[in-house]
């Protein structure tokens, strides 16, 4: 149901490190006995995969196949949270979504694994897919083997164990409880309780006091689906158990590798007030946001200097009283002739997502402000002139010798304007919601509103399969190196039966599944972002979640083939839809 576009940054080194494994002491038997664990369950995830192979594939045998299935996913979820770590790209291929991936490169990865197999046997077994099944399992057989041989040559080491295993707990909160992998089965409370008893297992290795048993419980009592309090299993269980690992892992003193990366390796909690780095997306750690940089940066950022015609800042569209937005549907282009092309998003947190614009052309933040200023519409730039000028300026020239320290400078670089504006950026990070004091244990924080809000957000309104939390953008949690486009079928005005004419990210990839696919932008501050989609056309909070509760466009009779969003309606009440926005409401960063 997704479109996924990875993005490469310096934060890939999160995949090169964890495969840099040192050697292992002879008595290092913690890590001994959990890559024993590995290997035997990846062959009980086998032996799981052969009897669903086995299992006649025929109406008579319907209910045999579904249950081999669901116990088929559950034996991966035993093994997801060493196998989403130490081997993120074969993962892909096991259980990743069941719709092609784009990658920014051009390559264009098919969907495989468990998430195809599903929609083939629930609700109703496709009988005209059997060999296409039989294929897929032969498949998911030969990557199951090779992240096996993996486990069986590698010498783990005991902080990349830990961090791994509260990165699992993070995976649990973020997409195990609201039916993310598996939207038809939807098993996902009993998948994530097995998934905790296999991350307390490994925990157990080093201290068996931390006592995830209460967290299982609760997963395995829970009443329904609609009925799950998701922010008491977050405060009350998954927030103590990710503290008591980050605790457990400062306790052992472990050497580490570190890296650049989104979530900060030292993040006790997802709500931590420094658990996200501003700084993740870099090229390289030179280019990282320094209080010089920020300061000359928002001196550029209100100065018309860098537009063609001496009269646009970039705060003209991006306004702070707005939330860094501008209040329009479109704006008008730098003659005030006609429309820009697309909606002005916010760029509060626009660092914390691995791509930016709309159709996710822009792989930095560097990239999308030189993207901005050589726009014809937007600014209509010459970067060439714009350094002359800046260069013939003593108090710029200043500036750009504190941030950037270069012997004898004859010139300012245009690397160094897009730079300073990328901090600046960066700098616009903010993540102090009241929503965020609830979770970091002010209980005050929400009202009882806000809270059925949230548990609506990321159960019966299905926002958080796209949105994830506690970012609410698309950028895909707990590794963040890919980044969500969604068909959801944007009208072309409110009363319109036809679809927006936009292209989305087609316009860059032409490729018949991104007709109309754009990036999911964050809920953060939405509040004060208005209007809303790429063309804003909803001026409210409240037309946004009716479009959602009809069922995105297809919902509203607009024939779009390749929607991504499910258009089956949500059936909110209105009492429901009144506390999703209240929700959306406390998500405003200070």
């Amino acid at each position: 149901m997704r479109l996924t576009f990875k993005v490469t940054a310096v934060g890939l080194l999160l995949t090169i490190a964890v495969s840099l494994l040192s050697l292992r002491k002879p008595d290092d038997k913690p890590t001994q006995q959990i890559q024993q664990q590995l290997i035997r369950q990846s062959d009980s995830l086998l032996k799981a995969i052969g009897l669903l192979r086995s299992t006649p594939f025929d109406i008579a045998h319907k209910r045999l196949l579904q249950e081999r299935f669901k116990q088929l996913r559950l034996s991966y979820k035993r093994v997801e949270w060493a196998v989403e770590y130490f081997d993120p790209l074969t993962t892909r291929l096991i259980n990743g979504p069941p719709v092609p991936e784009a990658e920014l490169n051009g390559l264009i990865i098919q969907p495989d694994g468990l998430q195809v197999i599903e929609q083939d046997i629930y609700p109703h077994i496709d009988i005209s897919k059997k060999r296409q099944i039989l294929g897929l399992l032969s498949r998911l057989t030969a990557n199951t083997k090779t992240f096996q041989d993996n486990f069986k040559h590698a010498d783990l080491q005991d902080w990349q164990i830990l961090d791994a295993a509260k990165q699992q707990v993070f995976r649990v909160e973020q997409l195990g409880l609201n039916d993310f992998d598996d939207p038809l089965l939807r098993n996902c409370f009993a998948e994530s309780a097995v998934s905790l008893r296999s991350v307390q297992e490994v925990v157990h290795h080093y201290d068996s006091s931390i006592d995830f048993s209460a967290s299982i419980r609760y997963l395995i009592q829970v009443a329904g689906f609609d009925h799950f309090d998701r922010a008491a299993f977050i405060t009350r269980y998954a927030n103590p158990l990710t503290r008591q690992i980050a605790q457990l892992h400062n306790r052992l003193n472990l050497s580490e590798l570190r890296y650049n990366r989104l979530l900060s390796q030292n993040a006790a909690t997802l709500f931590d007030a420094n658990a996200y780095n501003r700084n993740a997306f870099i090229e390289s750690p030179a280019d990282s946001a320094t209080t010089q940089k920020i300061a000359l940066g928002k001196k550029l950022f209100f100065d018309p200097i860098l537009s063609g015609n001496g009269a646009r800042s970039c705060a003209t569209c991006h306004q702070p009283n707005k939330a860094f937005t501008d209040g329009l549907p479109k704006n008008l282009d730098i003659t005030g002739r006609k429309l820009v092309a697309r909606n002005t998003p916010t760029l509060i947190n626009a660092a914390l997502q691995p791509a930016q614009f709309y159709d996710l052309r822009a792989s930095s933040l560097e990239d999308q402000a030189n993207d901005v200023i050589d726009n014809k519409d937007e600014m209509h730039g010459d970067m060439r002139v714009a350094i002359g000028k800046l260069w013939r300026n003593d108090e710029y020239r200043k500036l750009f010798d504190q941030a950037y320290h270069i012997d004898k400078r004859t010139a300012i670089d245009t690397f160094e304007v897009m730079n300073a504006l990328a901090s600046y950026v960066r700098s616009l990070t903010a993540l102090n919601s009241r929503f965020d004091e609830y979770m970091r244990g002010n209980s005050k924080a929400l009202t009882l509103a806000e809270i059925n809000g949230f548990n609506l957000f990321m159960g019966k309104a299905k926002c958080s399969t796209c949105h994830y939390m506690p970012l609410f953008n698309g950028a895909l949690p707990p590794r963040y190196m890919q980044i969500e486009a969604e068909v959801i079928g944007v009208p072309k005005s409110k009363s319109s039966k036809q679809v927006d004419p936009d292209p989305g990210t087609h316009g860059i990839q032409p490729l018949d599944f991104n007709k109309h696919a754009f990036k999911v932008t964050t809920v953060r501050n939405a509040a004060r972002t208005a209007p809303y989609m790429h063309n804003g056309i909803y001026k409210s909070l409240a037309e946004v979640v009716d479009f959602y509760n009809k069922g995105g466009g297809a919902g509203m009779g607009i024939k779009l083939p390749n929607q991504t969003l499910p258009t089956d309606q949500l059936h909110l009440t209105i009492k429901e839809k009144g506390e999703l926005v209240a929700f959306i409401k406390s998500l405003d960063s200070n």
